[in-house]
């Protein structure tokens, strides 16, 4: 029997949608959905899936998945984190909604050196959502401002979901991190004015200005770990190291600064490091394959030509093209992992967004934005999840101040899709040489 192309695109969603319905992990349930395929279709074969699976593995650009979250899971381990947020309380805690600020403020920084949302909802959320509610702000607040704040951690470089898109769509790293940079300061910025407006509505509590002495304090405190985004998107920007290369400095970095220069990370807190880590990495990687092997599938059956053929006699445009792409990626971040998403939707839209005549970098950011959503956004929402359970509440408890918190990040996904320069502006003029 050989399978159609409508008929085969129902059984795998369709399937993959039944099983996350009865709770099968994601990763599990995009493998286990291309079975029936198999066992229906005489063109393929079990072994033609699995091939497909360990040939998404042969990527050397993603054994930087594990190094950065090696990084990440270090600088927490390390206390790192507490030097940001004393830097960020100088910087930003003056002003009305000081530690509200602060939030903001060290999830920007923490982003700058980790790539990972998760572990800046962790490490942020354990010191910043206790301080807030001591200082009188609404819990929910806290919750819902960490929470939100964390996703620039995919957003401005390094960034996890950037490596991954760069190896997957074979497009460069280093013009992706550049791209990232200024849509996610505008989030930064629209998150503070958000912070502002609510310190107003609230009379939440400012402090005082800082001197020069503890300005300068909290810049020698933190400065090597701020060193970190120049070596590893500046080598990549400059050519000097490739992203896997980069991911393993930082990693390195990161072990350095705790061991022997800041003294807060043992021999013992290694084991428990490299635990997480490997857990972590492995969970994301799996993904990577039960995703490709998912994706291989729906372009086997020529899926991906016939959305383009829908989009095209529609006739959207570039600007209604890149809407409708914007929207499907946040559909589907809001119940699969963004590492997966990626690699399935990603590449089914890919030609969507090429027929549309749209920039493979803003095709990028768009969807790395989109899917940002998806981490604080039930029922996925990982960092949703992870900030509630540090403030000790449900997450339907917080989701009115989520959605008031998304509503000015929306506004930035949407002026990106408006003013694709925005995106292209800095790796144009960073990489003239190399990026067209």
């Amino acid at each position: 029997m050989i399978v159609s192309t409508a008929l085969a695109c129902a059984i795998l969603v369709g399937s993959f949608i039944f099983l996350v319905l009865i709770r099968v992990p994601v990763a599990f349930a995009l493998g286990i959905a291309t079975v029936p395929l198999v066992v229906m279709d005489l063109r393929l074969t079990p072994f033609i899936v699995l091939d497909r699976m360990f040939q998404s593995y042969n990527s050397f650009i993603l054994l930087a998945v594990p190094f950065f979250l090696l990084a990440a899971n270090l600088m927490n381990s390390g206390k790192i984190t507490d030097r940001l947020i004393q830097l960020a309380r100088v910087l930003t805690g003056w002003m009305p909604g000081g530690l509200g600020h602060v939030n903001v403020a060290v999830s920007m920084l923490f982003a700058g050196i980790s790539g990972s949302s998760t572990a800046d909802a962790a490490g942020c959320g354990k010191i910043l959502i206790p301080a807030m509610v001591k200082e009188g702000y609404d819990r929910r607040f806290a919750i819902a401002l960490t929470a939100c704040s964390s996703v620039m951690g995919v957003i401005i470089p390094p960034s996890i979901l950037m490596v991954v898109w760069g190896g997957v769509m074979q497009v460069s790293v280093g013009a992706l991190f550049l791209a990232g940079a200024i849509p996610g300061l505008m989030i930064g910025l629209a998150l503070m004015c958000t912070v502002y407006g609510y310190a107003r509505v609230y009379d939440y509590p400012t402090e005082g200005r800082p001197t020069l002495l503890d300005l300068w304090q909290a810049i020698r405190g933190s400065f090597l770990a701020l060193l970190t985004p120049v070596l590893v998107v500046g080598g990549i920007v400059g050519g000097i190291v490739t992203p896997t290369e980069s991911a393993i400095i930082a990693a390195a970095y990161a072990l350095f600064l705790g061991m022997f220069v800041y003294r807060t990370v043992s021999i013992r807190d290694l084991g428990h490091v490299f635990y997480d880590t490997g857990r972590f990495a492995a969970i994301s990687l799996f993904a990577i394959g039960t995703a490709s092997a998912f994706g291989w599938m729906l372009a086997f059956f020529q899926v991906p030509r016939l959305i383009v053929g829908f989009m095209t006699a529609m006739e959207f445009g570039s600007f209604g093209t890149a809407l409708v792409i914007a929207a499907l990626f946040l559909f589907f971040g809001l119940f699969i992992d963004a590492i997966p998403t990626i690699i399935i939707l990603g590449t089914v839209l890919l030609p969507v967004a090429n027929a549309a005549d749209i920039h493979p970098v803003v095709f990028a950011i768009i969807g790395i934005i989109s899917l940002a959503f998806g981490l604080v956004t039930p029922p996925y929402g990982l960092c949703l999840l992870i900030s509630a359970a540090i403030g000790g509440m449900n997450v339907v408890q917080v989701m009115r101040d989520v959605v008031i918190i998304l509503v000015p990040m929306l506004l930035i996904l949407i002026l990106v899709i408006v003013f694709p320069d925005l995106a292209l502006w800095l790796p144009r003029t960073l990489m003239p040489g190399t990026f067209p």
